[in-house]
């Protein structure tokens, strides 16, 4: 039958990731065609009309920055879809932006989900896709997509560990024979950290800022243990006493301490996996150790704290930000080689 691979010539199909924080579109022809926040602008009130303002990059300009009757919302929590409505309106969006033969040919799209996700949210993942515009869809769990991503044998019957810091959840995974031998999510990522500087600040100085700058504060002067070298930033916000405007200089010890409980949270999650790894395989995991992606694996000197909390070998793939949305596209590109991986 030749109709399905002249399907194949005029669609462009598309590896997605889809994230609590950011979406992330891939094509075989053009690598990473798409890097947005997953962030929608809407009136408020309209919600479920999809009465939409922004989608993206210009929803998230308009973070704390809006009047009272327009809401910046993330459709996403925790990995996984809180709003169908805006996650469908989102992701039509994105496809339009990067598939442009539309209106020819739908793309068959594969998207990586958490491991820890439940039948129904996986049946919002799919329907949301379809809805926007899919051929077909396909699921593959994120540390499976991290670990093909990043290159690893895991078709071979030896361990490899990922650990997977997104904004919405933490996972650890240990992989091997194309499978999962064990598997852990925590809902501790990146988000729950930008709260806690959030919180640390209004509690100690009585100064309120915003989750975006509680981010900026997070990637420019966190950390994950304490270290002889320390950094200091300058942090706008407003007065909860006087209601005005002030400026004050924190630096990155307070940090450490402000973000301590996720960080303790992640190496917990981390050793925990690691009782839990079946004998035969812990020689494996002395040899090649913890592999290490997404946002929350670029904190500063968290590799260092998990390499002194296990004594095993800390590797943080090249780009962790990327590192999924990239095996997801080599296993939509090799179906018939990565179809016994994929979610049910």
């Amino acid at each position: 039958m030749l109709f399905q691979p002249l399907l194949c010539l005029f669609s462009s199909d598309l590896a997605i990731d889809l994230g609590t924080a950011n979406t992330l579109i891939y094509t075989k022809s053009g690598g990473i065609v798409l890097n947005e926040p997953s962030m929608v602008a809407v009136r408020k009130g309209d919600q479920r009309v999809g009465k939409v303002l922004a989608v993206g990059k210009e929803a998230k300009e308009m973070l704390g920055r809006t009047p009272s009757d327009i809401a910046v919302i993330r459709p996403m929590a925790d990995g996984v879809i809180a709003d169908f409505d805006n996650t469908e309106i989102m992701l039509k969006y994105f496809i339009r932006k990067v598939h442009k033969r539309g209106s020819l040919v739908k793309p068959r799209i594969m998207i990586s989900v958490p491991s820890g996700v439940t039948q129904v949210e996986k049946r919002a993942v799919r329907e949301s896709a379809e809805s926007a515009g899919a051929r077909e869809v396909f699921l593959v769990e994120e540390p499976m997509a991290a670990a093909i991503g990043a290159d690893l044998p895991i078709t071979e019957p030896t361990s490899n560990i990922i650990v997977d810091i997104g904004a919405g959840t933490t996972e650890v995974a240990v992989i091997s024979m194309a499978g999962t031998v064990y598997s852990r999510s925590v809902r501790v990522g990146g988000d729950k950290m930008d709260e806690s500087i959030l919180q640390y600040l209004k509690r100690k100085y009585n100064l309120l800022i915003g989750l975006q700058t509680a981010e900026f504060i997070k990637i420019a002067v966190g950390r994950a243990c304490q270290t002889e070298e320390t950094g200091t930033l300058e942090v706008k916000g407003r007065d909860l006493v006087t209601g005005i405007p002030k400026t004050l200089t924190i630096d990155s010890e307070e940090i450490r301490e402000a973000i301590s409980g996720q960080v303790v949270t992640i190496v917990q999650t981390v050793r925990i996996a690691l009782e839990q790894i079946p004998p035969e395989l812990s020689a494996d995991v002395v040899d090649n150790g913890i592999f290490l992606i997404g946002g929350g694996a670029l904190l500063r000197d968290l590799d260092v704290l998990l390499r002194e909390e296990t004594g095993l070998p800390i590797t943080i793939t090249d780009d962790p930000l990327t590192t999924v949305v990239l095996g997801t596209g080599k296993a939509l590109s090799n179906l018939s080689l990565f179809r016994e991986i994929m979610a049910d």
